[in-house]
């Protein structure tokens, strides 16, 4: 009775999706005074939307030769998310799983991990992949919403403009110019999960080429379900920062911007002694805090002629219940084009990374050694983009090359090849070799593991020792994409793609050095272990997402995606049993459904479904679930809007817990309220 129960609540949803504007034939179309509603604009206007994150350089998004998708500051609105991990679930091909209230599984065609371990995550062109455990913390990354312009993002790797570790995707961040953002913004949330948020903006100007906007956020969420009512997974955060741009056309365009935030996020870990009781579960609270400040300068020579010189520090706190992280980034990148004639385009830079960091022991067990490092990452490469057939075909070729503390030099080639026939299709194809670097933990880390007691009466322990020659995990892909406008009010993309992988990640035995160690006393048995490079895979699978404009008022979309992932051992491989975790830690098939329309100039409707299959691998089961939100604009400087998320089902789980039984993520609902003046 409960699954004719579900299936029922799911038919009616969809239903409503797809036939509610019927039901209200006689609106009006929005709001024409609001320059950043972007969903007045047709699929024709909207398909040429101008990206930077492939080339760093604007282009078309329909005639780039790479999967991307870009979510706009009115999909992230209307979605209702209030985070950039949920907004990345409009992305097709990105598996978003949430693990607590304040962690995210992320991947981009496969992989999905905690950290989002081979995606190249960026802010504004400041990168926040961190070379601890490789990937990016998202608990730490509370940009505010309100601020965010689009979220470019690249499924595949983008490793020429960008380097290593985008080896699955680029996600980038990208905030709104100051001059977007003028005057006050104040905004206001609250509901049972999404307990209370406060956002504050001011914007202003002296002059037509000096503009600027500060802003403050806080926030407090609550736990999700916790099956054995140990709820450890509250969240608090504030943070603040601000930007400025200035320019003219003799000195060139000027950004500096800046943040900084502290936050506390509930989480369980383990710590393991070689005394009694060995294994200990430790909860509490993680505690981030960070600030960077970012420069920016840009100048336009000529048609032909233009660089850019970009500098970031980003300093970070992190300490967890049985680990600290602190670390400064200093970071400095150039690029500049120059374009002999019209039928070429060279693009070339370099940059320069260090990062001073201090590990300190926070329990026993884990260690990095030595405790104050620094790494290092040298980078050049070399674009050549090659009109071959004026408007109709393109080939760009080029390649990074980088050094870095882990390896001695890595070269990354890449080839592009994009033909549009006409002005509303475009076919593409892409071959890349990608790296993903070695990380902290697994070249310098020592985790102890508790195995339990011997028949010969011995505590029994494994210990993962660094591993100074883990090698950089390697990919070659292959992609194929096309692109279709159908009039100016139906859109299909679709990007498939072949990846081989070798050096792949994977947990070892030492076999032939068991021991009897008293080093810390009493005497037991040491295992040694080691992360070492002994799998091989391969990933299959494509992403279709369809659009379609019947009216202004309303827009229907959707995604399908679908993937394959087979790894294997490579010989020689003493693989603990790595595999089924990842082979199943994906989902092999994901749907999204949405719909958003305007009910007459005040009102907005915007309902959604998605379908994610099971994650065998860790006992996930698939589910399907939907979000909506009703919107009212009271007066122009004021909206209030209520938001209903995983509203199928009273909790579902999504991903495996870090620790104890998986948490559920909970049927949810807010109230917001924005004015702005």
């Amino acid at each position: 009775m409960a699954s004719v129960t579900c299936l029922l609540r799911t038919g009616l949803w969809v239903f409503a999706l797809l036939l509610g504007p019927f039901f209200q034939a006689d609106c009006l179309p929005p709001d024409t005074n609001n320059p950043v509603n972007l969903k007045k604009l047709s699929l024709e206007e909207l398909s040429q939307i101008e990206i930077t994150t492939p080339s760093k350089e604007p282009e078309s998004a329909f005639r780039s030769p790479v999967a991307i998708t870009v979510i706009t500051a009115e999909d992230i609105k209307r979605s209702g998310a209030t985070s950039i991990p949920e907004a990345l679930r409009l992305a097709p091909g990105v598996e978003v799983e949430r693990i607590d209230s304040n962690r995210w599984s992320i991947g981009i065609r496969g992989f999905g991990t905690r950290l989002t371990r081979s995606v190249l995550v960026l802010i504004d062109g400041r990168t926040v992949y961190t070379t601890l455990f490789a990937g990016t913390y998202w608990e730490a990354q509370d940009t505010d919403m309100l601020d965010i312009d689009r979220i470019e993002v690249i499924r595949g790797p983008g490793t020429v403009i960008w380097g290593p570790n985008a080896v699955d995707g680029v996600i980038n961040v990208i905030t709104k110019n100051s001059k977007e953002t003028q005057g006050l913004l104040v905004s206001a949330a609250g509901g049972n999960v999404d307990l209370g948020e406060v956002t504050a903006r001011y914007g202003g100007s002296n002059s037509d080429d000096f503009t600027y906007r500060v802003y403050a956020k806080t926030f407090a969420d609550a736990h999700e379900y916790h099956s054995d009512g140990n709820n450890y997974d509250a969240w608090r955060s504030a943070e603040s920062g601000f930007r400025m741009e200035w320019g003219d056309r003799d000195r060139g365009d000027f950004t500096v911007q800046g943040d900084g935030y502290v936050e506390k996020a509930g989480e369980g870990a383990q710590a393991v002694s070689y005394t009694p009781p060995y294994l200990q579960n430790l909860y509490g609270y993680e505690y981030l805090s960070g600030a960077d400040i970012l420069g920016r300068w840009q100048r336009t020579f000529s048609s032909s002629n233009d660089i850019q010189v970009q500098a970031y520090i980003d300093h970070t706190n992190h300490r967890e219940l049985n680990i600290a992280d602190y670390r400064t980034t200093y970071d400095l990148d150039y690029l500049q084009r120059i374009s002999p004639d019209k039928w070429q385009q060279f693009s070339f830079g370099a940059g320069a990374r260090v990062i001073p960091i201090y590990d300190p022991i926070v329990v026993s067990g884990l260690t990095f050694t030595p405790i104050h490092r620094t790494d290092q990452l040298y980078t050049a490469f070399f674009q050549d983009e090659i009109t071959l057939v004026p408007e109709r075909l393109t080939l760009t070729v080029g390649t990074k090359l980088l050094h870095t503390n882990f390896n001695a030099f890595e070269p990354e080639p890449n080839a592009r090849l994009a033909w549009t026939p006409t002005r509303n299709q475009t076919l593409w194809a892409a071959f890349t070799h990608a790296v993903r670097t070695a990380s902290d933990a697994e070249e310098n880390f020592t985790l102890s593991g508790y195995i339990g007691l011997t028949p010969s009466g011995l505590q029994a322990f494994a210990a993962f020792l660094p591993n100074p020659k883990f090698a950089p995990e390697q990919l070659n892909g292959y992609e194929l994409g096309y692109r279709r406008l159908f009039g100016k009010n139906v859109l299909i993309d679709f990007a498939g793609f072949l990846n081989h992988y070798h050096d792949l990640f994977d947990e070892e035995i030492i076999t032939d050095a068991f021991s009897l160690s008293d080093s810390p006393p009493p005497l037991h048995l040491l295992l040694p272990a080691q992360f070492r490079n002994g799998l091989l895979g391969r990933t299959t699978g494509f992403e279709v997402s369809p659009e379609w404009r019947p009216k202004q008022f309303w827009r229907l979309r959707g995604s399908y995606s679908y993937l394959e992932l087979v790894l294997q051992k490579s010989p020689g491989s003493g693989d603990l049993g790595t595999i089924p975790s990842i082979e199943g830690g994906s989902p092999k098939h994901e749907v999204m459904a949405q719909s958003a329309f305007d009910l007459g100039k005040r009102l907005q409707l915007d309902l959604s479904y998605r379908y994610i299959s099971s994650l065998p691998g860790l006992g996930i089961p698939a589910y399907s679930t939907a979000d909506g939100r009703f919107a009212w604009r009271l007066r122009p400087d004021l909206e209030i809007s209520l938001v209903g998320q995983n509203l199928l089902q009273a909790r579902h789980v999504e991903y495996a817990a870090d620790l104890g039984p998986n948490v559920a993520i909970e049927r949810s609902a807010y109230l917001q309220l924005t004015w702005t003046k």
